[in-house]
């Protein structure tokens, strides 16, 4: 079988708004064994979603729309759904009843549009919401199933928990999927494939999928088995594999995140972290505290973006900036031993570089990043060649940067600059 998703709102088209609901929905699905073939938005616009619902009931056993089900005028889907099922809308009382309780409990009025939302089509089963006052509406035609659901998140996503994804096992007699995920860091997705051509190779031999799920300074690996959960012992074994291979790499699995791996290591050591930043300008200590209890082992940060706060705050040296430049192994190497005094830390992590767009020379092009982590025992800086983007070259040093105290906390660091 397959499925497809069908996104209404003008906002998801002038990119007012991300359409987080598909990516969201077709995850779902997926973990439950059915496929998501085909996803579109669409206008509030009573012809394109009536095109969009037909071809989408014509090729697909199972069609999801999320959007237009509020209480403005503009809302206009379950109208034209019952254009399409050819029926009328009524006053649904079961309905009628909740919203009115809702509205009476936040001691609010009740306006005619809110009343309106209980209008429902007739023909259609009724996915009631308790997490907001737009229903749900189950619709069957021709074999195919079509279900319209709230565009806000949280209530489609809690209507989907609540009912919508056992029903749609039982109905479709669907396998769930087994999923595992690892996660990698510090190489691209192109040379990671060459790297690990012949693990990957074995993993499709023995009938799994392996999907490569890129986005900037991490590559999730992501194996599927389409028997369940009976073949994650083997999956174990790969994965366990690929950690040995490229323990430098490997930081996690699932939905770990690395500023979440970090903090674990150093609440385990009873370590402190600081850092001084210059390229990053605070986005490092700004990842690093976004884990709960962060205050438990990160100290504070310096931004010194200015030569002249290199040296008047992290103790960077003059004849070091004149003769190496900011971006230097030499000039990073001092920030991150300033930083460790100053701040008191047992760690320290520096940035420096040029993000770009602009900046970079001949000797240093925009990319060239140089980070290091220093403790009282040692210094260890590397060299970043990134590429002319800011956002991404910012976002790849924050990783590379906790990678490499990473590597540092496990004792793994071998590479050499």
């Amino acid at each position: 079988m397959q499925a497809e998703i069908i996104s209404i709102g003008d906002e998801l088209l002038i990119g007012q708004t991300i359409n987080t609901n598909a990516s969201w929905i077709g995850a779902e699905l997926s973990l439950i064994g059915i496929p998501v073939k085909w996803g579109i938005a669409v206008a509030d616009d009573q012809e394109a979603i009536l095109q969009a619902v037909d071809q989408a009931m014509n090729r697909s056993e199972l069609v999801i729309v999320t959007g237009g089900l509020g209480p403005t005028k503009d809302d206009i889907t379950k109208h034209t759904l019952c254009q399409y099922f050819d029926t009328t809308l009524e006053i649904n009382a079961e309905v009628l009843q909740r919203i009115e309780a809702i509205f009476k409990n936040k001691n609010r009025p009740m306006l005619d549009v809110n009343t309106q939302q209980a209008a429902l089509p007739k023909s259609c089963e009724v996915i009631h919401n308790f997490h907001g006052t737009a229903s749900g509406m189950w619709f069957e035609k021709n074999g195919s199933i079509l279900v319209s659901l709230p565009g806000v998140p949280y209530e489609m996503k809690g209507m989907m928990k609540d009912f919508l994804l056992e029903k749609f096992q039982q109905k479709f007699q669907v396998s769930a999927l087994f999923h595992r995920t690892i996660l990698t860091t510090g190489l691209g997705e192109s040379y990671l494939a060459d790297k690990m051509a012949d693990w990957e190779n074995r993993i499709r031999e023995a009938g799994f999928g392996l999907a490569y799920l890129p986005s900037p300074g991490m590559v999730k690996l992501r194996i599927t088995s389409s028997k369940g959960e009976i073949d994650a012992p083997q999956i174990d074994v790969f994965f366990e594999e690929l950690k040995e291979r490229m323990p430098m790499h490997v930081f996690g699995e699932e939905n770990e995140t690395l500023n979440g791996v970090v903090g674990k290591l150093l609440k385990s050591q009873q370590k402190t972290l600081g850092t001084v930043e210059s390229c990053t300008s605070g986005g490092l200590a700004k990842y690093i505290t976004e884990i709960p209890g962060a205050s438990d082992y990160f100290q504070g940060s310096l931004v010194t973006y200015s030569n002249r706060l290199k040296e008047l705050i992290a103790n960077v040296q003059l004849d070091t900036l004149e003769n190496f430049g900011a971006v230097s192994e030499q000039t990073v190497s001092e920030m991150a031993l300033g930083g460790l005094k100053k701040l008191g830390v047992d760690y320290c992590i520096s940035t420096s570089g040029t993000a770009g767009p602009d900046g970079g020379t001949e000797e240093i092009p925009v990319g060239t990043i140089w980070i290091s982590v220093a403790s009282k025992e040692k210094v260890i800086s590397k060299k970043l060649n990134l590429g002319d983007n800011r956002e991404r070259n910012v976002q790849m040093t924050i990783f590379a940067s906790l990678n490499l105290l990473r590597c540092v906390l496990l004792n793994i660091y071998t590479e050499k600059k």
